[in-house]
């Protein structure tokens, strides 16, 4: 469900509880632009979850395929350094 950055503004937080019990999400339109998602703090964590979960997975499988490298943490530090 999209609203309006100006409804949330007058209406205030208790606006988007409300809304929320009609919609999963709210997409808050400011100037005629998507801008913000808003979610009840249940579906932020499952959504956090599943993209903990999903890059648990790809690493796995970069592990699997040998995508990674074996260095000190010195080592690595300084590769981080000399990218910046």
């Amino acid at each position: 469900m999209i609203v309006n950055a100006n409804d949330v503004k007058t209406k205030g937080v208790s606006f988007l509880g409300k809304m929320l019990q009609k919609a999963d999400e709210l997409v808050i339109n400011v100037r005629g632009k998507n801008k913000y998602v808003v979610l009840d703090i249940e579906r932020y964590q499952a959504f956090r979850q599943n993209e903990l979960d999903l890059a648990y997975l790809q690493a796995m499988q970069d592990k699997q395929a040998g995508n990674y490298k074996v260095q000190t943490a010195e080592d690595h530090i300084k590769e981080l350094m000399d990218e910046l």
